[in-house]
């Protein structure tokens, strides 16, 4: 067995290890940090594919902005535990039945002709000055370019919705209108008076 061959069986088994303890662990917290121990370990093996700039990207975005937001809400939040498990068994028979559909699909998946080694010839060696970010960023702006741009669109639309929906005019809150401010003038605002002197 090749080095590589071995480090990629390990990095999986970590992988697999830690999403199994996401969905199973009891404490929020540290399902969230066994999330960001299966970040890392997928950001591994695309090292292991040779593409270094989608495991860094993982690593940044996922494990240093978005789980960090994740772990500081969770934290945060008072989260009533045994509430939220107060209707798990209701609803244990439809997840059973989604766990299998899920099985059987992966199951045709992997054990079907279009997947597997012989599927997936060797890519060529790469040569003299191959750079895999320029060819992912020639991808996604020439073959790719309108579901990049969908996509960006969808993320837009998204995070417009989620700070309309999160707005909300509360009662008795001072705040200025800055169109207003722009047009006052120094008169409107400012009134001199002159005051004779006083002496005690």
């Amino acid at each position: 067995m090749e080095f590589k061959t071995f480090v990629f069986y390990v990095l999986s088994a970590i992988m697999v290890f830690s999403a199994l303890r996401v969905i199973t662990s009891r404490n929020p917290v540290q399902a969230a940090l066994f999330l960001v121990l299966a970040f890392f370990t997928a950001g591994g093996i695309w090292l292991l594919l040779a593409a270094e700039f989608l495991a860094i990207v993982l690593i940044m975005v996922y494990v240093g902005a978005v789980m960090v937001l994740f772990l500081f809400v969770v934290m945060m939040l008072d989260i009533n535990l045994d509430r939220l498990r107060q209707g798990f068994w209701s609803y244990l028979p439809v997840g059973a039945l989604i766990g299998v559909l899920l099985v059987v699909e992966m199951a045709l998946v992997l054990g079907g002709r279009y997947f597997g080694l012989e599927a997936m010839p060797t890519p060529p060696a790469a040569q003299g000055g191959y750079s895999n970010t320029r060819e992912l960023g020639r991808l996604l702006y020439t073959d790719y370019v309108y579901p990049f741009e969908l996509a960006s669109l969808l993320l837009l639309v998204a995070m417009i919705v989620a700070v309309t929906l999160t707005l909300r005019k509360r009662k008795g809150v001072k705040y200025v209108n800055p169109s207003e401010q722009v047009l006052v003038r120094r008169d409107e605002r400012v009134e001199l008076i002159s005051m004779s002197a006083e002496k005690e």
